[in-house]
């Protein structure tokens, strides 16, 4: 295809899915996150059936951005993996535990607080690990042609502790908003209640993500001050989306906190590939360096562009037919 960059093409594609992956099994998580603290047990039940008929369609995106990473930027994986591995591994148990929960959890009796402790930290050790492996991208990696050469253990920094807690507090967030959209009555007054306290935390966080950023990445500080400024437009907007989730808080709308706390994560998520852009394995290596020959990535390509919209179409039919509120004593079980 004479004029066509595949690599940008599949760049977009893989940066979609992620972002569809953070934003929808954001908020699954993010109950999880949240399940040890809710009020009673019947809380608990309408937790968990709040996203028992999506959850495992979300993590579809991660399947396609995963694959997709395989198929169009073998390199990435050659460098990622031995870099992150163990960080990896904690994010598949933790999804492995919480899937095991949702189908344990209502058949047991005396064994159900295991499951719901299965459920929470899987939830939360999947979150934290996520967050960690973020900060370890932006730090970078330390690598000697297309070999990464440092240590199993150096992905485990502040800084990716740092950006763990931060992506666990914005779950979290994800999830209380969550349940103001699909809860009523008391559960729906605790998740108000909790609510602003984690949007302080991951305000708090995100600052100081930003201004320690240009210290472990020097080339942020260009790129932000010098390059391209109208860049700024994505912090402030995060920032907005910020302020309407505590103004849809005060107001106690129903609606507007879910979906400004998604906007919050995609702006700092757009944020986030404008920083790195076009590096794709930090700190050397830009996409086209690590990109699959052009008839591998556009014979994958035609197959995507079939299997995208059936994903969309079949996810968005799941949210319309479980939409509405979710109420103690009904539900997916």
């Amino acid at each position: 295809m004479h004029g066509i960059d595949l690599s940008i093409i599949w760049a977009g594609i893989i940066a979609f899915g992620i972002m569809m992956y953070v934003l929808m099994d954001g908020f699954d998580l993010g109950v999880g996150i949240l399940f040890p603290f809710a009020p009673d047990e019947d809380a608990r039940d309408v937790m968990m059936n709040s996203v028992a008929p999506v959850w495992d369609g979300n993590e579809t995106w991660l399947i396609l951005g995963g694959a997709g990473l395989l198929a169009a930027f073998p390199l990435v994986y050659s460098v990622l993996m031995p870099a992150l591995y163990i960080g990896v591994f904690l994010l598949l148990a933790g999804l492995i535990f919480r899937g095991v929960a949702f189908e344990f959890r209502f058949k047991a009796n005396t064994s159900r607080y295991l499951w719901n402790w299965s459920f929470a930290g899987g939830s939360m050790v999947a979150a934290f690990a996520q967050g960690a492996v973020v900060g370890a991208y932006i730090e970078g990696f330390n690598t000697v042609g297309r070999v990464y050469v440092g240590g199993p253990f150096d992905w485990i920094t502040p800084f990716s502790m740092l950006t763990g807690v931060g992506l666990l507090a914005g779950y979290a967030l994800l999830g209380s908003t969550w349940l103001i959209l699909k809860t009523e009555g008391h559960i729906q007054d605790w998740a108000y209640r909790l609510a602003p306290w984690l949007l302080a935390v991951v305000l708090v966080v995100f600052g100081i993500v930003s201004v320690w950023t240009p210290w472990v990445d020097p080339s942020a500080f260009e790129r932000w001050f010098s390059v391209i400024r109208l860049i700024w437009i994505l912090p402030v907007l995060a920032l907005f989306c910020a302020w309407q989730v505590l103004r849809g808080l005060r107001r106690r709308m129903a609606a507007r906190p879910f979906i400004a706390t998604m906007g919050m994560f995609a702006f700092t998520y757009l944020g986030l590939l404008v920083t790195k852009w076009p590096y794709v394995v930090p700190p050397n290596h830009t996409l086209w360096d690590a990109a699959s020959a052009p008839g591998s990535q556009l014979f994958l390509l035609i197959g995507m562009l079939f299997v995208i919209p059936v994903i969309l179409a079949y996810t968005a039919w799941t949210y319309w037919v479980f939409r509405g509120k979710v109420r103690v004593g009904e539900g997916y079980h």
